[in-house]
């Protein structure tokens, strides 16, 4: 279920904390956690998934994403954590969508081209047109 967006990031549905070891091996160096703890009931918590992610050697980093949406720190922080990870990151949510987003969103207002995220994430499966003038206006292009 993973859903490779380019060399950098992929983005995935819940992963659960059995997962890590392969998640590893598949090469991925660090976890975002896109989901907010309680979402649903029966998900893992992040701390749950901190801990598996810490004991697989990945590094882990939480930007919960709620039904209110974006802001400049979560796109920020994401900019952080793509910045921080030498190798690739695995970004996760519910379905994946909010991870994409967030990553297409954060790569805009680093100066990324629109249409090329917008390229990317349609080559994962995922469609950026709702957000498309947001990524517009924050790349400034």
């Amino acid at each position: 279920m993973i859903r490779t967006i380019d060399s950098k990031v992929s983005v995935a549905p819940q992963i659960l904390p059995e997962q890590m070891p392969d998640i590893a091996a598949a090469g991925f160096v660090a976890i975002v956690n896109n989901r907010p703890d309680d979402e649903e009931p029966g998900q893992p918590s992040g701390a749950e998934i901190q801990a598996a992610a810490e004991a697989a050697g990945l590094a882990y980093t939480a930007i919960p994403v709620t039904h209110a949406g974006f802001g400049h720190g979560q796109l920020d922080a994401m900019r952080a954590a793509l910045d921080a990870a030498d190798g690739p990151v695995l970004a996760y949510c519910r379905s994946g969508t909010r991870s994409c987003n967030l990553w297409a969103l954060a790569e805009a207002k680093a100066g990324g081209d629109s249409a090329e995220l917008v390229e990317k994430a349609a080559g994962a499966g995922y469609d950026l047109s709702g957000i498309r003038p947001t990524l517009d206006a924050l790349s400034g292009r």
